[in-house]
């Protein structure tokens, strides 16, 4: 009895957490912290985690074995913390007081001769409970779990480099002074045990590489959320508070652990129920009848016993959304997961989404009387008028105790909901999310908390859109991310208008070898020819390891079917607009897209100066506000119910192409690859409505061509000469939609048609220099495929990761995107009446969130040359801003943030380079003769 009570008291001496304010000196006791995140693991995965996550864990080790191996984990991660390693660390704000009352308080308890190890810094925490728990044999794969559960991974099993550093462990050589430490680590490790039902570490199983990801995501959430001491900044919402030093540490571990769930648990799981096929759901969904096409394709992927990846191949505007998001109730129900992510290629494209994804998500919370949680995942998210509304509802707090019940029936309603713990590195736990593809892409690059993304979509249906946008370095991403949620059965479900057949069989095959490994291609059943197949519309469906091709008539995909006459222009610029006007003589809207900011601009001058027509740009040049304001009023004018004007001209870059529902009576566009011309085509008589007197017939035409073979420098510099030069080629006089769509795809994108085309060997080769460098660059920082044999750990999963993003989500998103790094600022004016926006409202009478919006990011020729131009422009921006705005340090929206002031006529010079901004035009630039930086 004395040794347990001994035993008792040296555990309970144990710290985990400590601090101290104004308040007062705080600490946990470990085994209450322990404790916490054991009951915190045990709930999230009976309760919040979806059945398609345990069926991967439960499959080899029992659904008994999964819960048990949950709790040990979640008992046992922080038993490094039990060593003088630790104990001995001082409290983060140097508060000495505090170090010394809680070493008092281990010698107190029979700890002897409490110092500080000499090497203590070479055990932390996570390395040290692994190394205990390789000393009581525990797997290695389970032991490295505990080893990386703060985000990184070591490369190999710490036991043999952590013996020179006996003292971390047990404070000495002596025999006496270790026996303490000794017995406070077997006490919780056999805690652990018995908290878990193991009987002995014997029972403790082995967990294959993809298994330990996903433990690992689950146990860092556990850690974060018992870690959480309030959910509100305010402290009126207590998870697992620290308590007073001195205080009684009588914790009633089960009441803290139940009233915090309580409080942070504020919307509903979704148990996702079966699609009724005996009624049509599309008009239950959106109040519309299902065509042909997406009747097919919705019984088809209903059918699937095994449903894995889904790929929709059809015309723009054919409904691919709709199918897609049916598809994931479908699939939802399927597969035991209980959400959904939808991705996007821009931020653009994401906002336009959120608001279709939203609408779709407030239906089934009505339905189902649930109030979901949601999220919008990208960098601006905070300037989306849908995402901030979102925000203030969310804020009404619907579990105060303050509030009157009466006010509250809104909830029984269904609702959909944001909860503000799932922020930073945790919003990719959100059950739905609508996100810049980015996010996706992530799965695939060595970071810091990488398990924490890859939990965090093992439980979510998947949706790619526009798979066609991406380059073949996001394309290198995507195929690992695709490996990776097939290793986890995550279905996926993939929308282009126009993928090529090669990129449709690597994601095939990406998707497969995750799930089935390499010997997939010896296991498929598929039909013959499957890998050149050009069929349109198509669904492409793994289900099991069997492929299904299903097409339907392209007259039944829901699209009318129109002729489109494309004519090549190559005459200059001036007597491009001229000839746009001549078009628009009776009247209609001509829609002009461009491959770069600068030739909008420049056409819009030129519109300007000839011409009092109405006139619109639309480009990435804009503040994010203007860029609002100018995308609402297109909808309005042209988009699907729009007031018409009577002559109009809208300039715009590849943004048009991409997020707009927009209907141009005649089109004029830079050539760009086919699959992007037919997207922007898809903007061209989009809906059926009378049209002006020479425009009944949708006509396109071809700009950029100075002949066969050459595109201008610029259109080459975005595109490359390859693919211009076969698009070409290919693009006839006449386009017929959307009969035409795969076949010139197809024809562009194969390697096998280039004998066809004159002058290719050059450009070809040119071509794939390009996408070995791409591919090489990605594969720099990318994790390795799963591991799926029984000695596969997370040892060296994260080794040499890329250490510049780990604090940065811009840099991180970049990394997955082959582009160049630019520079945002915020813009603003100096006027008579001092600094204020671009709008002329002066800075005091504004919150911070709304100067914060007025960002725009400096053209990359401003600060690519010479070398050190950009660390030199942020040098000049950062002494500006702390001289002009010392106060933005201090706010949230505006820390670390840079401002660019202009003069009064809204033009300021950096680098060398004038800049000058205009609400209807956008950021431009030029170069500015006899300055630094010629």
């Amino acid at each position: 009895m004395a040794s347990t009570n001994q035993n008792r008291q040296l555990v309970n001496a144990l710290w985990a957490k400590k601090t101290s304010s104004e308040e007062g000196q705080f600490w946990l006791p470990l085994v209450v912290h322990l404790t916490d995140t054991a009951n915190v693991i045990n709930w999230l995965y009976t309760s919040w985690v979806g059945e398609g996550v345990k069926l991967r864990l439960e499959q080899s080790l029992s659904l008994e074995g999964a819960q048990k191996l949950v709790k040990f984990l979640g008992f046992v991660h922080d038993l490094g913390k039990a060593t003088p390693a630790f104990q001995m660390k001082g409290s983060w704000n140097q508060d000495h007081d505090l170090d010394d009352a809680l070493q008092a308080q281990l010698t107190n308890a029979g700890f002897k001769k409490m110092q500080a190890p000499t090497f203590m810094k070479q055990s932390p925490h996570t390395i040290a409970g692994e190394t205990i728990l390789d000393y009581y044999q525990v797997p290695d794969s389970v032991a490295a779990i505990v080893g990386a559960h703060h985000g990184r991974t070591i490369d190999n099993r710490p036991e043999r480099y952590q013996k020179p550093y006996q003292d971390n462990y047990w404070q000495s050589s002596d025999s006496e002074v270790q026996k303490p430490w000794k017995m406070v680590q077997e006490a919780l490790f056999n805690q652990a045990l018995q908290t878990a039902g193991y009987q002995s570490v014997d029972e403790i199983p082995t967990v294959t590489q993809p298994q330990a990801v996903i433990l690992e995501g689950l146990l860092i959430m556990a850690d974060w959320l018992a870690s959480t001491e309030y959910l509100d900044t305010a402290k009126r919402k207590p998870l697992f508070p620290l308590v007073r030093l001195g205080e009684s540490v009588a914790i009633d571990t089960k009441a803290r652990f139940r009233n915090a769930i309580l409080t942070w648990k504020t919307t509903d799981s979704w148990h996702p129920a079966p699609v009724a096929m005996d009624e049509d759901p599309y008009y239950i969904r959106w109040g519309f009848h299902a065509h042909e096409f997406q009747q097919k394709m919705t019984a088809e992927i209903d059918q699937a016993t095994d449903p894995g990846l889904a790929i929709i191949e059809a015309g723009m505007g054919s409904g691919k959304t709709e199918v897609a998001l049916l598809a994931a109730e479908q699939l939802a129900y399927a597969t035991g997961r209980n959400g959904v992510f939808m991705g996007l290629p821009t931020q653009a494209t994401t906002d336009a989404m959120f608001t279709r994804f939203n609408q779709w998500l407030s239906k089934i919370a009505v339905d189902e009387n649930l109030r979901l949680q949601e999220d919008e995942l990208h960098g601006k998210k905070a300037y989306n008028p849908l995402y901030q509304e979102l925000v203030r509802a969310s804020n009404v707090d619907a579990f105060d105790e303050a509030d009157d019940l009466d006010h509250r029936e809104w909830l029984d309603e269904g609702s959909v909901a944001l909860n503000q713990w799932f922020n930073g590195k945790k919003s990719v736990l959100t059950p739905f999310s609508v996100g810049t593809i980015d996010n996706l892409l992530l799965m695939g690059l060595k970071q810091k908390h990488l398990f924490l993304r890859h939990f965090g979509f093992s439980g979510k249906v998947v949706i790619i859109d526009e798979v066609h946008a991406y380059d073949a370095y996001m394309t290198s991403y995507l195929d690992k991310a695709l490996v990776w949620l097939g290793a986890y059965h995550v279905p996926v479900v993939i929308l282009s208008a126009t993928l090529p057949k090669e990129k449709r069989n690597e994601l095939i095959s990406a998707y497969l070898k995750g799930k089935y490994g390499d010997e997939y291609q010896n296991r498929l059943v598929a039909p013959a020819g499957w890998q050149d197949k050009t069929a349109y519309p198509l669904l492409s469906l793994i289900d099991g390891c069997t492929l299904k091709q299903v097409t339907v008539d392209s007259k039944s995909s829901g699209q009318i079917t129109q002729t489109v006459a494309v004519q090549r222009f190559n005459g200059d610029d001036e007597v491009l607009i001229q000839k746009v006007l001549a078009k628009l003589k009776d009247g209609g809207v001509a829609g002009i897209i461009v491959n770069t900011v600068k030739r909008a601009q420049a056409l819009a001058a030129i519109v300007s100066q000839t011409s009092d027509i109405q006139l619109m740009v639309l480009h990435s040049a804009f503040l994010a506000p203007d860029r609002t304001v100018q995308e609402t009023e297109l909808q309005r004018l042209i988009g699907k119910h729009g007031q018409r004007p009577q002559r109009m001209i809208v300039i715009g870059t590849q943004v048009l192409e991409q997020s707009l529902d927009v209907n141009f009576d005649v089109m004029y566009t830079d050539i760009a690859p086919i699959d992007l011309v037919l997207q922007r085509v898809g903007r061209l008589h989009r809906h059926p409505i009378a049209r002006p007197a020479g425009l009944a017939q949708p006509q396109l035409f071809l700009l950029g061509i100075n002949e066969f073979g050459d595109y201008g420098e610029a259109n080459e510099a975005v595109y490359g000469n390859y693919l211009l030069r076969k698009t070409d080629y290919f693009l006839k006089d006449v386009l017929t939609l959307p009969t035409d769509i795969s076949p010139l795809v197809q024809s562009v994108y194969d390697e096998q048609t280039n004998q066809q085309v004159p002058g290719i060997d050059q450009p070809y080769r040119d071509f794939k220099r390009q996408q070995k460098r791409q591919h090489k660059k990605a594969g720099a920082f990318q994790i390795q495929v799963p591991q799926t044999g029984r000695y596969g750990t997370l040892h060296g999963w994260l080794k040499r990761a890329h250490i510049s993003v780990e604090a940065d989500s811009v840099r991180a998103n970049a990394a997955v995107r082959d582009i160049q790094e630019t520079l945002e600022v915020i813009l603003l004016q100096r006027t008579p009446n001092g600094i204020c926006l671009i709008d002329g409202r002066p800075l005091n009478t504004v919150t911070a969130l709304e100067i914060a919006q007025q960002v725009v990011r400096i053209p990359a020729a401003v600060t690519k040359y010479p070398i050190g131009a950009m660390d030199q422009a942020i040098r000049e921006l950062e002494q500006q801003t702390g001289t002009l705005f010392p106060e933005w340090a201090g706010e949230t929206w505006l820390r670390g943030s840079l401002a660019l002031v202009l003069s009064e006529q809204k033009t300021a010079t950096l680098l060398g380079w004038q800049l000058s901004y205009s609400s209807s035009r956008g950021l431009s630039y030029q170069k500015k003769e006899g300055l630094h930086g010629k």
